[in-house]
């Protein structure tokens, strides 16, 4: 069941379909690499809310790139909640009136009930010896990660990598340098988290991926230890995962207090063992069995996510002039 969820692709949905038959339903249009914590999530929560109310439910998933789900939901997806990897993504929706403006005040945690951090994902033995992030210059070393220009998940990998080098090297010269040393090393960039954890694991490519910690040790799960190894570096950044209610949406259909509840709860101690169990660093920060790390934030290495957005990614910006450069 774990390989078919993971290696599944994102779908399409008529979300409405069982509501048809008398059933109240709940899309959450969710990031990609929360699939599978969602999908145990979500029946949890009906569980929880039959127990309580009485009311049958089904919540239905949508899942694809954190940046492909607020443009589907901004083209007329409606999901009652969305559940992505950027915060400039609900903001996104929020510009349009689709989700409050102040939606990081609606919940603690400025609405992030989880969150991840970016590891380094190896051939069986570790071949290279990597350890951290300057390992990652290593002469003949191949690099795997997504685009950040149109992937999510590639900018939390950017700005951990940014973020290790602006700490250590003390400038963002130095920051540059060493970027464009370390996509010197990346052959392609793929469109997103879960294709580019497909080339380096099922095709083959690459000596080391960028990924997500719970993506990372959710292959190890589907795909054993024979082949691969998580590698986590001694600093890397807090990547955090923010919810929203898409009011536009619930208002019309009348599922606001199912939204509030089903974000609200994410944050009570079952929910948050669930996501532990995934992999996924919670708001209480006990009982992962995660490794320890120094974490850093966005906000300490490169500014508000605005800002570092438009001077990273833009055109021009200081990823097109490494890349052209690498």
């Amino acid at each position: 069941m774990l390989r078919r969820h993971w290696l599944t692709l994102p779908l399409a949905l008529a979300p409405f379909a069982k509501a048809l038959a008398g059933e109240r339903t709940l899309l959450n249009a969710a990031y990609d690499a929360t699939r599978e914590f969602y999908a145990d999530y979500n029946a949890l929560f009906v569980r929880q809310w039959q127990e309580r109310t009485g009311e049958p439910l089904a919540i239905l998933q949508s899942h694809g790139g954190s940046g492909a789900q607020a443009r589907a939901v901004l083209d007329g997806l409606r999901a009652d909640v969305v559940s992505l990897a950027l915060a400039p993504d609900v903001d996104r929706l929020a510009r349009q009136g689709l989700v409050d403006g102040r939606w990081r005040e609606a919940l603690p945690q400025q609405a992030c009930p989880m969150a991840s951090t970016i590891v380094f994902l190896v051939r069986k033995g570790n071949p290279h010896g990597i350890r951290g992030w300057d390992d990652l210059l290593l002469p003949g070393l191949t690099l795997i990660t997504p685009n950040p220009k149109i992937s999510g998940g590639a900018r939390w990998n950017w700005f951990a990598a940014w973020g290790h080098a602006l700490r250590t090297g003390g400038s963002e010269r130095a920051a540059q340098g060493f970027m464009r040393q370390l996509f010197a090393r990346v052959p392609v960039l793929d469109t997103g988290a879960r294709s580019a954890a497909m080339s380096f694991i099922v095709r083959g490519m690459g000596d080391v991926l960028l990924a997500w910690e719970s993506e990372a040790h959710l292959a190890l799960q589907v795909f054993g230890d024979q082949a691969i190894e998580v590698v986590t570096p001694p600093d890397s950044i807090l990547a955090t995962l923010p919810v929203a209610q898409v009011q536009q949406v619930t208002e019309r259909r009348g599922t606001g207090q199912i939204a509030r509840a089903y974000l609200e709860a994410l944050y009570q101690p079952k929910a948050q063992q669930l996501a532990a169990r995934h992999y996924f660093r919670t708001v209480q920060q006990s009982g992962t069995g995660l490794p320890q790390l120094a974490t850093f934030t966005l906000e300490d290495v490169a500014g508000d996510w605005a800002s570092a957005q438009q001077r990273h990614f833009a055109e021009g910006g200081v990823f097109d002039q490494i890349w052209r450069a690498a």
